[in-house]
Parts: structure tokens; sequence; C-alpha cells
């Protein structure tokens, strides 16, 4: 069992993702690895629909603030679009 609080909101999560135009999820965590691989299946789908695309990682054995970081310097227009959620 990959430990999500609520597992049922991953999938509403990565649907209002695409949605909203988010270019990153980075997981942090015990079972991150498996959560990206959960996250990724959820945005390919079955593959018919080449537009949703989010480029996810895993940051296991890291600690928070260091996934932070690297998500900041992600996007290269100077603004800062990092928000924190937890599932």
């Amino acid at each position: 069992m990959v430990p999500v609080k609520h597992p049922e909101r991953l999938a509403r999560f990565v649907e209002k993702c695409l949605i909203d135009g988010v270019e990153l999820i980075a997981v942090v965590g015990d079972g991150c690895v498996e959560i990206e691989g959960r996250i990724d299946d959820l945005i390919v789908g079955d593959g018919s629909d080449l537009e949703r695309f989010i480029t996810t990682s895993s940051h296991p054995n890291e600690p928070l603030a260091d996934a932070l970081n690297m998500a900041e310097v992600w996007f290269t227009d100077g603004e800062n679009r990092v928000e924190l959620v937890s599932l």
C-alpha cells in the first residue's frame, strides 16, 4: 500500500493538475517512487491523449527542502509557482 493519506484524492488531484496546466509534480517521502508511478499512470491513461503531460519526479531519501528547492528552480521565468500539497 502506498502511504497516501487519502488515496481516493490522487486521481482528482492529477486531473486538476492537468486542467490547471501544472508542469511538474515532485513527490517526496515514504513510497514516493511508487506514488510517482501511480501519478504517471493517471496522467498517461490509455495513451490516446497526447495532450496529457506533466513531468514527474520522486525524491526518495531526500529532505523536503531539497525537493522544494529543485521545484523552485524548475521554472525559468522567475515566477515562484511552487505549492506544497499533502494527499
